[in-house]
């Protein structure tokens, strides 16, 4: 049975971007991400917030803010290669 939603921090962490998971939670408790679903914007500062396909995500990671849509959702910590599948860089200024 494909998972429908995921927990951030897991989503993160295997789509590599972050090193380790507990790096994932921490970022995400002491930055926060943005949470786009179908046009409703929230902020979560909880690891365990979930996402769906679809969902764009704004946070920081790498020294940088990414904005991504959510393509799909990983059953594990694959290559590199692998886990770019799983999202699509967005660009603020097309946003809107």
């Amino acid at each position: 049975m494909a998972e429908t939603e995921q927990r951030l921090d897991i989503w993160l962490w295997r789509t590599r971007f972050f090193k380790m998971r507990a790096d994932a939670a921490k970022a995400v408790s002491l930055k926060g991400v943005r949470i786009d679903r179908t046009g409703m914007i929230r902020k979560s500062q909880k690891p365990g917030a979930t996402v769906c396909e679809g969902d764009i995500l704004t946070f920081r990671a790498r020294g940088q803010v990414l904005t991504v849509r959510v393509l799909g959702l990983p059953l594990r910590r694959g290559p590199a290669a692998e886990a770019q599948g799983f999202y699509e860089s967005v660009s603020e200024e097309s946003e809107g």
